[in-house]
């Protein structure tokens, strides 16, 4: 029973391989290359909007908590000022 194994075992284990070296020779293509270069450019792009998004968000609550409001146009380019605002009675 060794014997039928380990041919099992062997053949197994060439198919494993061919299907690996044929997926890393695919990968180093131009057209692999270039997939893998979009999928970067699509994680940066995501990874970028999240932080733009939880910096906004962190912006509007340490406002609220401070009592800021922005003051100017913000299609201007230009950084807002801020002012405060009007004295507000304690929470309860």
């Amino acid at each position: 029973m060794g014997r039928p194994l380990w041919f099992v075992a062997g053949a197994g284990v060439g198919v494993y391989a061919a299907a690996r070296a044929r997926r890393a020779a695919e990968a180093l293509t131009a057209d692999g290359l270039r997939d893998r270069l979009r999928g970067l450019q699509v994680g940066a792009r995501l990874f970028a909007e999240e932080l733009h998004q939880g910096r906004a968000e962190r912006e509007t609550e340490l406002r609220e908590q401070l009592g800021l409001r922005p003051t100017g146009t913000p299609s201007s380019g230009a950084v807002s000022r801020l002012a405060p605002l009007a004295p507000q009675p304690p929470k309860r």
